[in-house]
């Protein structure tokens, strides 16, 4: 047995086994973080501490320990919470969080499991300022709110080496008697537009109708001139109606003698 272990080939099958665990390569979007006797290795890190790679990564067998980080964008959904707002509605939220790794040391040291810690961040994140917008300003400034979130959620992870680039809500669940008191808040501003709209028409027409008026006034020929629009207009509708434009004046000195005859 002392025979087979101090064996040549044993001893060169051992050596290819140590210098094959200690070969690591690492993808174009993985840096290495390499702890040499439980202490990190800073030595071999890259300028700016961005760890080792990509490429071939040569480590000291059973001294040398490599923890693979990537620096691809993740994309993690925040599970829906339960948010009372500023002015007491309950709702129901849930978001998606975009952000990556811009310093695998600090990621891997600073924090036990950054997956997790940002997880948990954006969730407490999440309450903490929908819990103090309106319900309107959650429905209506959407955008303010993502950007608001996206920097307090940054400004926490940043000592762990997370960027977080873009913060989105998602849903938000509203209760149905909410929905309802909603539903009927637009149909009473639909018909407050509505009768506004019906107002102004009124208005616009009278006004039109107070400068035709004006117009006959000054110059009564355009009286007879419409006279004569409106029998063609009816003579289009090829009915048996007939109408003779009498105007006016042809008929006051009938009424002025029958004035005379009542007060004699």
């Amino acid at each position: 047995m002392s025979q087979l272990i101090f064996s040549p080939l044993f001893l060169l099958i051992l050596l290819v086994i140590l210098f094959v665990s200690g070969v690591k390569i690492l993808r174009e979007y993985e840096r290495g973080v390499i702890f040499r006797l439980g202490r990190l290795a800073k030595a071999l890190l890259n300028p700016g501490g961005e760890g080792n790679g990509p490429g071939l990564v040569l480590l000291i067998p059973l001294v040398d320990k490599m923890v693979k980080v990537s620096l691809r964008t993740v994309t993690m959904d925040v599970p829906a919470q339960d948010v009372i707002t500023r002015d007491n509605v309950t709702v129901k939220v849930n978001a998606i969080i975009y952000f990556r790794v811009i310093d695998p040391q600090r990621a891997i040291v600073a924090v036990e499991d950054f997956l997790y810690a940002t997880s948990q961040i954006a969730q407490t994140t999440l309450r903490s300022v929908l819990g103090q917008s309106q319900l309107d300003d959650l429905l209506a400034k959407r955008e303010e709110i993502n950007a608001k979130l996206q920097l307090i959620i940054d400004q926490q992870t940043e000592p762990w080496g997370i960027k977080v680039t873009a913060v989105e809500v998602k849903n938000v669940d509203l209760p149905a008697e909410m929905i309802r008191a909603i539903a009927k808040q637009a149909e009473a501003e639909r018909e407050r537009r509505s009768k506004i709209i019906h107002a102004e028409g009124e208005f616009q027409a009278a006004q039109k109708l107070s400068d035709a008026a004006d117009i006959i006034s000054v110059n009564p020929t355009t009286l007879q001139l419409r006279f004569l629009q409106t029998l063609t207009e009816i003579s289009a509708e090829k009915n048996s109606t007939i109408i003779f434009p009498v105007p006016i004046d042809l008929l006051e000195p009938f009424v002025r003698s029958r004035k005379d005859q009542t007060k004699g």
